[in-house]
C-alpha cells in the first residue's frame, strides 16, 4: 500500500469510522469502493460495475440500469481499524439518500474528475457537506484520462468550493500519462503499479523541484490558519513533519479546506495513499457526535439513515451508534415517540451481511423488527424518548404519475405497496387526489419514478399502470341566471316533491362558492334550505364543460313544497337539477391553474431556461443571482400548470443535472377558443 509514515499519534479516535463516498453522477463512486475492498482484503478481486459484480450497487435496479439509485453500506478494516464506507448515488433524484446519512458521517471523500460539464453537480453537493460541517477530501479519479494539467483542473473545479481545494499530491508524468505521484506531505514520490499498492521510488531531478514548489503551496494554505507555521516559511525554516501533518488533519476536521487526492480507481491508483489519508487525518465518532451538540457520555445513541422492507425478513432500520452500545434484543425508544426491542443486528457487509451480539459507538448496522421507528430518528436505551439529533427535509417533488393497478383486485396490494416505498424513501411522496380520484406519486424525477415502479413489480408484485395526472382545471361563470328546479315523483304511496327557484351569478376570481337564501313565507321550510345547498354542490362538482364549477354564487329564493311528499333527498334533487339547467345559460368558460414557479440553475444555462420556460406558456417574472450561490441564477416564473408536468426532464438536461425548480399554486385564468375546446375533448374522451 505503499510506504506508511508510521505516525500512530495521527490515528484519531476510538470506534469504526464512517466514511461517505459522494459525487457527481458516473464520477467513479461504486468502482472506488470495490478497489477499496480490494485492497483491503475484503474481497479477493475488485467487482465491476459493467459487468453487474459489485459489492455495491448490488440491488436489482442499480444492475439493470448501471448506476447507484440507493444507498450502499460496507465495513472493512485497514491496519487494523474498522472502516464503514457509505456509498451514495450521484444522481440528483436519489439525492436523499446521501443528505440522510450525510449528518452523522465522520468525513466525506468526494469523488469527482476534470470534467467542467459536472461542475454544478460538485457545487450542490460541495455546498451540503459545507453547510453541515462535514470534514471532506476530493478524489481526483480518472487521472489515468486526464487531458488537462493536475493545476488546470484543480483551478477549474476550485469554484465549487468555498474552501480552498488543497492539492496534497502533484502528478509523476511518463510522457503525456501520469505514472506516480508525489506526496507533498511526506516528500516521497511513488510509481503506480495496477492493480497492486503503489512503490516508492527516488524523488530527484525535475520531479523534485516541482515538489518543492507545490509543497510551497500547500504550505502556504496551512499558514494561512497557522501563525507560527507562517513565521518558519517568512524565515525558511523548514517546518516539522508532525507539525505539517497535525495542520492537515486539524484544517480537514474545521473544513479550512478540502485536500485534493489523485487517483484511478479503475485500476486502484492512489487508494492506499487516500486510506491513508483516512486513516491520520479524518475524525472519529466522538467529534461527530459533538458537531451534532450531544455529550459523549450517556446511554446509547443511534441515528436511523435507511429503511429497509426485506421481502421475507421484515424491516431493517440502518442505523449508525454515536454513542454506548445497543445489544441484541435491546429496548429503544425514538425520537418519533416510537419504542420497540432489537430483534437482530446485522453488519454493513455490502450483499452479505452478518449477524452480530452487539453493536458499539461507530458501528454501521442494521437493527431488526423496529417496526414502527422511521428514517431520520435518533434511538436511545434509556427510558425516555431522546431530542432528534439530526431533521432532514426531503427536497420539494418534482416529478408525478398517475397510478392504478393493472389489476382491480391488487388495489388494496398497491397501497400497502406505495407506504412501504415511501417508507423507504421520504422523497417518494404517494397523494389521493380527491377531485380526480388518482393516487397520484410524486418523486424527484424520470428515473426515480421508474425505479419505483421497478420496485413495486419486482420487490412486492405489483403491476402498476401509470400516466400523466390529471391537470386542475375548473370552469366557471361570466352571465348571470335564474332558474326554477322542481323534482316531483308520485309511485304509489308517499311520492317527492322539492321545488326551488335559484339565482345564479359570478363571482370574483378566487371566490370559490357562496351559497344564500333570501326565502321569505316559508315557500320553503327552514329544515330543507340544507338540502338545497347539497344539491347546489351535487351539480357544481361536474359542470358543461366537465369540470367542477367555481367562483360564483347561488341564492335561493323561492319555492314551494307538499306537507306529505317533500324530503330532504327532494329538495337536493330539485336543487341539483335546477343548477345543471342554469349553467349552460351562463356562459361557462374554463379555468386553468396557474403556478409561481421558481428555478436554480447554473448561470452559462439561464438562457436556456428562459427558453424552456418561454415555449411552455411560461411568463418569465425577473431572475436574480442564487443568494450565496456563485455562479447560480434564481429565475421566477408564472406558469400553467398542465405545462409544469414533464418540466424537470428539460430543465435537467438543460443544467447538467443540477436544475430544480420548486412551484406554489397562484391563481386560475380563462382558457378560451382553441386551445379550451382540445382540453374540454380531451377530458370527455377520457371519461
Amino acid at each position: 500500500m505503499g510506504h506508511d509514515v508510521g505516525r500512530s499519534s495521527g490515528h484519531l479516535g476510538s470506534g469504526s469510522r464512517c466514511i461517505a463516498l459522494v459525487g457527481p453522477f458516473q464520477s467513479g463512486k461504486t468502482t472506488l469502493l470495490e478497489a477499496i475492498l480490494a485492497r483491503t482484503g475484503a474481497v479477493a478481486r475488485a467487482g465491476s460495475v459493467e459487468a453487474g459484480t459489485s459489492v455495491g450497487d448490488a440491488g436489482a435496479e442499480a444492475r439493470l440500469h448501471k448506476m447507484g439509485v440507493g444507498l450502499n453500506a460496507v465495513t472493512t478494516t485497514f491496519m487494523g481499524d474498522s472502516y464503514t464506507f457509505l456509498d451514495c448515488p450521484g444522481s440528483i433524484e436519489f439525492a436523499h439518500d446521501m443528505r440522510a446519512v450525510l449528518p452523522v458521517v465522520d468525513a466525506a471523500v468526494v469523488v469527482c474528475e476534470a470534467d467542467e460539464r459536472k461542475l454544478p453537480q460538485l457545487q450542490v453537493i460541495l455546498r451540503e457537506l459545507e453547510d453541515l460541517r462535514i470534514p471532506r477530501f476530493l478524489f481526483l479519479n480518472k487521472i489515468d484520462k486526464a487531458t488537462k494539467r493536475i493545476r488546470e483542473a484543480l483551478a477549474a473545479l476550485q469554484p465549487a468550493s468555498r474552501a480552498p481545494l488543497v492539492l496534497r499530491q502533484i502528478p509523476i508524468w511518463n510522457g503525456e500519462l501520469i505514472a506516480g505521484f508525489v506526496d507533498l506531505a511526506l516528500e516521497r514520490a511513488f510509481v503506480y503499479r495496477e492493480h497492486a499498492a503503489s512503490e516508492m521510488i527516488a524523488l530527484d531531478g525535475g520531479d523534485r523541484d516541482r515538489e518543492q514548489e507545490a509543497r510551497f503551496t500547500m504550505l502556504e494554505y496551512l499558514a494561512d490558519h497557522d501563525d507560527a507555521l507562517m513565521e518558519q516559511l517568512l524565515d525558511d525554516i523548514p517546518p516539522p513533519r508532525d507539525a505539517i501533518f497535525d495542520d492537515l488533519a486539524r484544517e480537514l476536521r474545521e473544513g479550512l479546506i478540502c485536500p485534493v487526492l489523485l487517483g484511478s480507481a479503475a485500476r486502484q491508483n492512489g487508494v492506499g495513499r487516500l486510506l491513508k489519508a483516512l486513516r491520520h487525518e479524518a475524525p472519529g465518532v466522538a467529534a461527530t457526535l459533538a458537531r451534532l451538540g450531544a455529550a459523549g457520555d450517556g446511554a446509547a445513541l443511534a441515528h436511523v439513515v435507511k429503511t429497509t422492507h426485506l421481502q421475507h425478513g421484515g424491516k431493517l432500520s440502518l442505523a449508525r451508534v454515536l454513542r454506548g452500545h445497543i445489544d441484541d434484543g435491546a429496548t429503544v425508544q425514538s425520537s418519533g415517540g416510537a419504542s420497540g426491542r432489537v430483534s437482530g443486528i446485522l453488519a454493513a457487509n455490502g450483499a452479505s451481511d452478518s449477524k452480530r451480539a452487539t453493536a458499539e459507538a461507530g458501528d454501521v448496522v442494521a437493527l431488526g423488527k423496529l417496526d414502527a421507528v422511521r428514517t431520520g430518528e435518533t434511538l436511545t436505551t434509556a427510558k425516555t424518548a431522546p431530542a432528534a439529533l439530526v431533521s432532514v427535509e426531503p427536497a420539494a417533488a418534482v416529478l408525478a404519475i398517475a397510478l392504478a393497478a393493472a389489476d382491480r383486485k391488487d388495489d388494496v396490494k398497491l397501497g400497502q405497496a406505495l407506504q412501504r416505498l415511501a417508507e423507504e424513501d421520504p422523497s417518494l411522496t404517494v397523494r389521493h387526489n380527491s377531485d380526480s380520484h388518482e393516487v397520484v406519486l410524486w418523486g424527484q424525477g424520470e428515473m426515480h419514478l421508474r425505479v419505483a415502479l421497478e420496485r413495486l413489480r419486482a420487490r412486492y408484485g405489483v403491476n402498476a399502470e401509470s400516466r400523466a395526472p390529471g391537470v386542475g382545471y375548473r370552469e366557471t361563470i361570466r352571465k348571470s341566471a335564474t332558474q326554477r328546479g322542481r323534482h316531483k315523483k308520485q309511485s304509489g304511496g308517499h311520492g317527492q316533491y322539492g321545488d326551488v327557484v335559484l339565482d345564479i351569478a359570478p363571482l370574483p376570481r378566487g371566490e370559490g362558492f357562496r351559497f344564500e337564501e333570501t326565502v321569505v313565507g316559508g315557500a320553503v321550510p327552514k329544515n330543507y334550505i340544507g338540502a338545497v345547498e347539497e344539491g347546489v354542490k351535487d351539480a357544481l362538482s361536474r359542470g358543461p364543460l366537465g369540470f367542477p364549477v367555481v367562483d360564483l354564487q347561488v341564492t335561493l329564493t323561492d319555492g314551494s313544497y307538499h306537507s306529505v311528499d317533500s324530503s330532504d333527498q327532494a329538495f337536493r334533487t330539485a336543487a341539483r337539477v335546477g343548477v345543471a339547467e342554469a349553467l349552460p345559460q351562463c356562459a361557462p368558460v374554463l379555468l386553468e391553474p396557474i403556478h409561481l414557479v421558481e428555478i436554480v440553475c447554473p448561470s452559462d444555462a439561464t438562457a436556456k431556461v428562459n427558453a424552456i420556460l418561454s415555449g411552455r406558456r411560461g411568463q418569465i417574472l425577473g431572475f436574480d443571482t442564487r443568494e450565496g450561490w456563485d455562479g447560480w441564477d434564481c429565475v421566477r416564473a408564472s406558469m400553467p400548470e398542465a405545462e409544469i408536468g414533464d418540466l424537470i426532464v428539460e430543465l435537467r438536461s438543460a443544467t447538467a443535472g443540477a436544475g430544480g425548480f420548486t412551484r406554489a399554486f397562484d391563481h386560475m385564468a380563462e382558457v378560451t377558443g382553441r386551445a379550451a375546446d382540445q382540453i374540454v375533448a380531451a377530458h370527455r374522451a377520457a371519461a
